[in-house]
């Protein structure tokens, strides 16, 4: 019974940062999900390895694979013009002429007019002790 909780406890705290540790490491990311699929598994450990992504500066290109997935939330409500708009924000920030920022206010816009639960936790998009959004 304890296992189950300390399952329900990670799983839940990975939801809430998959997006901001893909945004770190994609390798990171993967070794969660691989730790996941362990019959024990611990919330510390998930924690530990979320702060260990933290610690790892960000790259253009995997915040642009971490809002990429993000997107796949929108891309069967969004019109084409919202794509586009969407897809041109994320190669300007790859290119340095948008900031992460605009990419989490635009998804955050987003948001409103598709709201999605699992998104709107994200701690990518809403700040948490690691992100701080001025």
């Amino acid at each position: 019974m304890e296992n189950n909780n300390q399952r329900a406890l990670c799983q839940q705290l990975w939801a809430e940062n998959k997006y901001l540790v893909l945004s770190h490491s994609s390798n990171i990311y993967k070794d969660i999900r691989q730790y996941l699929k362990q019959e024990v598994v611990e919330v510390s450990q998930v924690q530990e390895l979320i702060d260990r992504a933290c610690q790892i500066p960000e790259h253009r290109g995997q915040v642009c694979n971490a809002f990429q997935h993000i997107w796949g939330y929108f891309k069967k409500q969004a019109s084409l013009d919202e794509c586009r708009d969407y897809m041109l924000l994320l190669d300007r920030y790859r290119f340095g002429q948008a900031s992460k920022q605009d990419l989490i206010a635009r998804t955050r816009d987003l948001l409103e007019r598709y709201p999605n639960a699992y998104l709107q936790h994200s701690t990518l998009l809403k700040g948490d002790s690691h992100e701080t959004l001025a």
